[in-house]
């Protein structure tokens, strides 16, 4: 889970609650350079109606054959309780003409809060990409996008959507009425579910399988959205795939000072990125990692800086796993918080680390500074490219004309969540949304290095899941890469394959 906050995620991408990290800072940092929150909304209210629905046709090769697609962008009007218009929801959607009730249709968002679903689309799982999130990026890259050979829409209808101020999505009401009804995690889930129960009935595909997939904070509102759908809606849903996902805030490193669970969920994804440095990231050897994680180093965290044996015994553990400098591993008493950790562990070459993937780097521009003074360099990276090839794409490629800003990722919305007190509620509705239907299938993804949705909590938490009588009732997947893993392209083609298993081929 995110230290700083997540975005996500983006995406991206989860904050120390959603995809992407360290918003907060970002926003703080960017403060003079962004209107207000009030001047936005203010904005939207204004601005002329958003275009029709527009469908084109396109083509893309993926798993070996040509696909023939309909890529539509479309919106969606989300109603208050009497009726009034008081949002406007815009989604693409990827369909493949046919009409048979069996095909699925897989409804994807992403994170933040504050991330609009271009990352899942254009990065991982629609029919087009934009090359965004390993070393070497760079912003000024040209967006060009190109088929995706991972892509999805071979087995899954696709609808991205973007939440209420991201991408071109907006609110209809003033600022105090926005918060309320948009920017607090449970207004969230419930408009959002009824965004995708209008979409089935829109389109007709109320009889389809149906999905639901998040990243980061998305992963977060995945299993929250299946169950609201299930038990308050009446759509049932086939499955839930979680990408990095956001699962139990309670776990935080705010949570308690007595908690040893956030050393413990960090630890591993320090120590992928070492191995993978020295060429030696295998599932291997990273069982071994989580036996010490959850074994010896939990129960030298308990005992104590009293029991010297103990602090010795870390010290020496977590400099091997970590690759830091034992004298600061001992300062730090073998509790490495991941700031420290990706400043220090790249110190040497005056680069910094990126939270959602330790081993993407960027020179540090103020790598004398005690403390980091810049925001994180992959999330930095890739808003433009991700901006201008959704852009383009929308305006130029499918001709849905508007001015209005895209927003890949708001720093306002995120600034404006109300997150409510940490709970487990993610991991609380997955649970009865699996005891009610012993069919839906659940898959949860991460990236080896992601220190910003480690994928060691989501393993402690699958391991404290009943079984409902079938084994890896909630499959865990974990590939190299970090947060958006999905931009390498052997770990894209990697979550594909297990998807379409997942999928039933």
């Amino acid at each position: 889970m995110p230290k700083t906050l997540h975005l996500t995620a983006l995406l991206l991408l989860a904050s120390s609650a959603a995809i992407a990290p360290s918003l907060a800072a970002a926003q703080k940092a960017e403060k003079t350079e962004t209107k207000t929150t009030t001047e936005t909304k203010d904005d939207d209210s204004k601005r002329p109606p958003l275009p029709a629905d527009k469908t084109i046709s396109q083509s893309a090769r993926i798993g070996g054959r040509v696909i023939n697609y309909r890529a539509t962008i479309g919106k969606i009007a989300v109603r208050d309780d009497k009726g009034k218009e008081i949002g406007q929801v815009v989604y693409t959607a990827y369909t493949v003409p046919g009409g048979d009730v069996r095909r699925p249709v897989t409804f994807a968002f992403n994170g933040g809060p504050g991330a609009a679903s271009v990352y899942l689309n254009l990065g991982a799982v629609g029919p087009k990409r934009v090359q965004f999130g390993t070393q070497g990026d760079a912003p000024s890259d040209s967006p060009v996008t190109t088929d995706n050979a991972n892509s999805w829409l071979d087995f899954t209808d696709l609808v991205f959507i973007d939440p209420i101020g991201t991408g071109f999505s907006r609110s209809l009401v003033d600022e105090a009425e926005t918060k309320k009804d948009f920017y607090a995690n449970d207004p969230d889930i419930k408009y959002l579910s009824k965004v995708v129960y209008d979409w089935l009935v829109k389109e007709g595909r109320l009889r389809s399988p149906k999905y639901v997939m998040g990243e980061s904070y998305g992963g977060y509102r995945a299993p929250r959205i299946a169950y609201e759908l299930q038990s308050q809606i009446g759509v049932g849903v086939n499955g839930i795939v979680m990408v990095s996902p956001y699962l139990d805030p309670a776990s935080g490193d705010d949570a308690t000072a007595l908690s040893p669970l956030p050393w413990m969920i960090d630890l591993p994804s320090m120590a992928a990125a070492q191995l993978e440095r020295q060429g030696k990231l295998t599932p291997e050897a990273m069982a071994g990692v989580e036996a010490y994680a959850r074994g010896d180093y939990l129960r030298d965290l308990m005992r104590g800086r009293s029991d010297t044996q103990a602090v010795d015994r870390m010290v020496t553990r977590v400099t091997e796993l970590t690759g830091l400098d034992p004298a600061l591993v001992r300062k730090l008493g073998g509790r490495i918080d991941t700031r420290t950790y990706l400043r220090e562990i790249h110190r040497n070459d005056s680069t910094i680390g990126s939270i959602y993937d330790s081993n993407v780097t960027a020179f540090d521009p103020f790598p004398w500074s005690s403390q980091q003074r810049s925001n994180d360099p992959l999330l930095d990276s890739l808003i433009a490219p991700t901006t201008s090839a959704m852009v383009d794409f929308v305006t130029r490629e499918v001709g849905w004309k508007t001015d209005a800003r895209f927003h890949a990722l708001s720093y306002e919305v995120n600034s404006a969540w109300d997150r409510g007190k940490p709970e487990d509620t993610p991991v609380t509705d997955l649970r009865k949304a699996i005891a009610n239907d012993p069919k839906m299938k659940v898959m949860i993804v991460h990236g080896w290095d992601d220190l910003s949705c480690p994928y060691f909590a989501s393993r402690l938490i699958v391991d404290q899941m009943p079984s409902y009588g079938v084994a890896q009732r909630v499959r865990l997947n974990v590939y190299p890469g970090g947060h958006m893993f999905y931009s390498r392209s052997d770990s894209g083609a990697a979550f594909r394959r297990d998807a379409m298993a997942m999928y039933g081929g």
